[in-house]
């Protein structure tokens, strides 16, 4: 989720456009920025740490060039340090390079660049496509280079590359991560997003997965991934500049919902090979996996919601006993933390107060922390022993949506790295995670009864969310998304808890939304649906799909599990959009709901 802009043009400085464009890219949440320009005398750069504020300080001494690109870095590989900022040189300072996504084998290139001579000045995955650019000659040919350098790139990412040899061009490439050529007169621009150029033009063409572009100021060429010279089609761009922003989407909160199965790849990517679930990519070795005995989990709000879904895939994945607390509660009931214990901690922004405190406390027993987190650099991942990152990309709204499913997704890589250091791989699970993307977008396909549903729920005062296992670990999820921004009243329960003593609220037209995905216990909750039915309940199911038509349930949204060991993060994509649309209904401020903050950093 880090911004790319481009410009290259006759005259003009590309300066101005290149820090415009940054600062429209803001929204996305960054750590850092650098601008480059790409001069004949070399390359001139500026990048900063933090803000796009002091990056402005000190941008003063640029020379003007009519040809540059510029970053805002959400850090993945190494810390937000100045030297980890983009964009990244070559040895000689004759290329520079922005990229967005993840490079899967870069330490494998590192090692070989290297070998032969180069010297890196920082610990990104980025630095080694300026290296491998100027290894394979992209001083005297860029567009040769990047043709040459993308045969050896592995991964999800985009780039942009500029030589001062060649400053009337931009090299860019698209491999999954988004990309677009804005078109001017006499000037073009690229960006990873509209915003950055919507206030130059309303016309551009978005490059599709595979292309490889060269932009000059008057021309612009595009390569599909065989290789073949190709058109795409002009786009009129008639959004404002705040619906740009948003991708379209009225809501961040929305536009994150439908991020999802992207960033559910992005979680995976490079964590799977085969059958197996690749250990280190987790941060942990097999060794300590080896005598991991028992695992407490400490989190908040909707981290602790993923945690009850971990220690319920943990637990029957690898029969290792794993205890799920509060993090505010935690470190004041003087826990026992056996030898042998994994503190996991789980945060968002790894800032969260109260977790913080629980891996401090955990720490001074001398038991071994791993923080599960989204935010590299956060005080979390650099206090904790062991770091894995949800790379869910940097989210605006307050209510969390694509950091909770990832942070599931941690989670079950984890059991099943636990699994494997027993010798009891799940291979067919492992597929089963890979599968999780397309079904991600299938689900969101299915979704238009969802608005009608929540339409009708609006009207309620108190909802009732139930679920047996894993489903009422997603309940708890459900209830609390609908009270953080629709301010109506919701508590889950599990299925088997209403009749000791919740029925007694049942009346007619109560709404109840049952969660159904774990087939061998759809039966057990179906006779705690019939409780409900039998007292004027309205019944509203996320169910399997598998199961029968016949289930006394009123307004039904199937969802195509695979199994609820992997497959939980499907059915939080209508949980989450039933939330949403409840609120959009009641006029409700969805990305910032009152009294909320994203991130508690005070007790």
């Amino acid at each position: 989720m880090c911004g790319i802009v481009g410009f290259v043009g006759q005259k003009a400085d590309a300066l101005p456009f290149i820090f415009d464009g940054l600062k429209r890219l803001e929204y996305r949440g960054y750590d850092s920025a650098g601008i480059a320009l790409a001069l004949p005398q070399g390359i001139a750069i500026r990048k900063s740490k933090g803000k796009i504020t002091l990056l402005e300080s000190v941008l003063g001494s640029l020379p003007p060039g009519p040809c540059g690109i510029g970053h805002t870095r959400w850090a993945t590989h190494g810390r937000p340090t100045d030297q980890n900022a983009h964009p990244h040189t070559d040895c000689h300072g004759e290329i520079a390079t922005v990229h967005n996504g993840i490079i899967e084998n870069f330490q494998e290139l590192r090692a070989e660049l290297i070998a032969a001579g180069h010297q890196f000045v920082s610990d990104t995955d980025t630095e080694v496509i300026p290296h491998l650019l100027e290894h394979y000659g992209g001083a005297q040919d860029l567009e040769s280079a990047v043709r040459q350098a993308e045969m050896r790139l592995k991964g999800a990412y985009a780039f942009l590359a500029v030589s001062s040899h060649e400053p009337d061009k931009v090299v860019a490439v698209r491999r999954t991560s988004p990309l677009l050529i804005g078109l001017g007169k006499n000037e073009n621009y690229l960006a990873s997003d509209f915003s950055a150029f919507l206030a130059a033009t309303r016309r551009a063409v978005a490059m599709e997965n595979g292309d490889m572009a060269v932009v000059k100021p008057t021309t612009y060429q595009i390569w599909d991934a065989g290789g073949h010279l190709v058109d795409r089609p002009v786009i009129e761009v008639d959004w404002d500049i705040k619906q740009a922003e948003r991708g379209g989407y009225p809501h961040f909160m929305l536009k994150e919902i439908m991020e999802q199965p992207e960033a559910w790849s992005d979680c995976l990517l490079g964590r799977l090979d085969g059958g197996r679930v690749v250990s280190s990519e987790l941060g942990l070795s097999n060794e300590l996996l080896s005598h991991v005995s028992r695992i407490q989990i400490v989190a908040a709000g909707t981290a602790y919601h993923a945690g009850l879904i971990g220690k319920a895939i943990i637990e029957r994945v690898v029969r290792i006993p794993v205890a799920v607390d509060v993090a505010s509660e935690y470190r004041y009931q003087e826990p026992v933390l056996e030898q042998g214990t994994l503190v996991i901690a789980i945060s968002q922004s790894g800032e969260t107060a109260d977790t913080l405190a629980c891996v401090r406390m955990a720490k001074e027993e001398g038991r071994v922390t791993y923080a599960v987190t989204n935010s590299v650099g956060s005080t979390l991942a650099r206090e904790a022993d062991a770091v894995v990152y949800t790379h869910a990309g940097p989210e605006i709204a307050v209510a969390s949506t694509k950091a909770y499913t990832t942070q599931i997704l941690v989670l079950s890589l984890l059991a099943l790295a636990l699994a494997q250091s027993r010798d009891m791989a799940r291979p067919e699970l492992v597929q089963m995670l890979r599968e999780l993307p397309g079904l991600g977008h299938e689900v969101l396909e299915r979704m238009d009864a969802v608005k009608t549903m929540a339409e009708k729920l609006a009207n309620n005062h108190d909802v009732f969310y139930v679920g047996r296992g894993i489903d009422w670990a997603l309940a708890m999820e459900g209830q609390l998304k609908l009270k953080e921004i629709s301010y109506i009243h919701a508590e889950a329960y599990a299925a088997g808890e209403l009749k000791h003593g919740t029925l007694a609220l049942i009346e007619e037209g109560t709404p109840v939304v049952a969660i159904i995905t774990e087939s061998t216990l759809a039966e057990k909750t179906v006779s705690n649906i019939l409780e409900v039915k039998a007292r004027g309940g309205e019944v509203w199911g996320i169910v399997d799909e598998k199961l029968p038509s016949t289930l006394p349930i009123d307004h039904r949204i199937d969802i195509p599990m695979r199994s609820p060991l992997v497959s939980s993060v499907l059915a939080a994509i209508p949980l989450q959009l039933l939330a949403y649309w409840t609120a959009v209904t009641l006029g409700k401020d969805v990305d910032q709901p009152r009294n909320l903050a994203k991130s508690v950093t005070v007790e």
